[in-house]
Formats: C-alpha cells, structure tokens, sequence
C-alpha cells in the first residue's frame, strides 16, 4: 500500500498542492484528473521521487520514503510526459543506461519481461532520433520498469499518441495490475481512464474523490466544482 498524507508543495510562496492526501493497493490503478495548471504533474513528479515535496510523508509498507529517499529507485517505476531518453543512442543503449541488473537480466526481458510486452526488442538498433512518438513512450515505459518495481507513475501515458500504440500501454497496463502493480497515472483519455479503479479530481490543491462511472463532460464539471 502506497500512502500519501498531506503532501503540500509551494511555488514562488504559491502553494500548488495543500495536504494531499492518497492511498493505492496492489492491482489498483487510481486516475487523476483536473484543468491545466492545477499540480497533477507536480503532485506526480512528488510521489515519484523526483521533486521534493514542502510538506507531509509517503509511505511504503511502514516506511516513509521521503525520509528514504533512494527506497524510491526499487519501488517507484516514473514515466513522465516528456520522455527522458537520449536520442543519439540506439534502443538497446538506452536500455542499458537505465537498467537495474545484468546483460543477461536486460536479454531475459525483451524476450520475456515488459520489454518484450512492449515490442522493444525489434527497434533495439535503432537510434531513438528516429523513432515515432508512440515507439518512444513504449522505450520509456520499458526504461521505467526495468528494475521491476510494484509501482508505476504515469503522466498522461497515451497524449499524442496513435491508436495502436495507445492500445499497446492500456493492454500492458492491465498484465500489470493483474501481476499485482499499481498504477497511479494522470490523463485526459478516457479509454485510459476506464481502466482505473479509483478517480480523483485534483482541484484547489487536495484531491477529491469521484465516481468511477464518468462521462467527459461530468469530469469537465468536477473540475470547477465546489462543495466537496
């Protein structure tokens, strides 16, 4: 169980987010949505190691992870929005730079793992500069996970994708939560948001639970709501 309690982080004496509180479970996949701007990536960047947060605790079967910061590396898998790969490099290069075990490990997965689920291996001699954009978020995804961690951090996993790549990662993401992973991602998809178990609005700095069943223009109505 990953838990969040009163994370609050502050801009320019702005504050963003003001005492978030989350929880997510094994083989749950929580969503969050709200309007431009208002601290999804931030909130995100938070709960996966990658910012700092001014405030509250993140814990991790009985530890706080802020107060353990390198525990992050073997529980945390981040995607951001903005793929963090190195383009003169090929594939198979960029795998290895990120990959938490031996050669023999990193074979193993593009024949077996999430690499392969993900369909890396046979763009492996290829030079990231000339991949599409869906074949990067793959790569990403793949980069990720590749020390296995039970929990995966996605910012708007399937923006500007095609529909071929965008089924690739909600079909990857379902053998994920059925392995036991959790899923904590952002997004305005709603193909990608049907596949959550738990829906939050993030408005005003807290997040809000919401019901599950949504239509795009009842989510476009949390996001202003007030009241709750």
């Amino acid at each position: 169980m990953l838990e969040a309690k009163g994370i609050r982080k502050l801009y320019h004496r702005r504050e963003i987010l003001r005492g978030v509180d989350l929880k997510a479970g094994p083989s749950s996949c929580v969503g969050i949505v709200g309007s431009n701007g208002c601290g999804k990536t931030t909130l995100l960047s938070i709960l996966a190691g990658a910012q700092r947060a001014d405030g509250g605790s993140l814990m991790l079967e009985g530890e706080d992870l802020f107060s353990h910061p390198r525990r992050f590396y073997d529980h945390i898998a981040y995607v951001p929005q903005e793929n963090p790969l190195i383009p003169e490099l090929t594939v198979r290069d960029n795998l290895s730079l990120w990959y938490q075990g031996g050669r023999k490990r990193l074979e193993e997965d593009l024949d077996h793992g999430p690499a392969a689920m993900l369909g890396i291996k046979p763009m492996c001699g290829m030079l990231v500069s000339r991949l599409s954009g869906g074949m990067k978020k793959r790569l990403s995804l793949a980069c990720a996970l590749s020390n296995h961690a039970p929990c995966l951090i996605m910012d708007e996993p399937g923006a500007a994708l095609d529909l071929e790549c965008k089924e690739a990662i909600r079909q990857y993401l379902k053998v994920y939560l059925q392995g036991g992973g959790t899923v904590i991602l952002t997004s305005h998809e709603m193909d990608e948001l049907a596949i959550c178990s738990e829906l939050y609005v993030l408005r005003e700095g807290r997040l809000h639970g919401i019901g599950k069943e949504q239509t795009a223009s009842s989510l476009i109505a949390r996001f202003h709501a007030s009241g709750e």
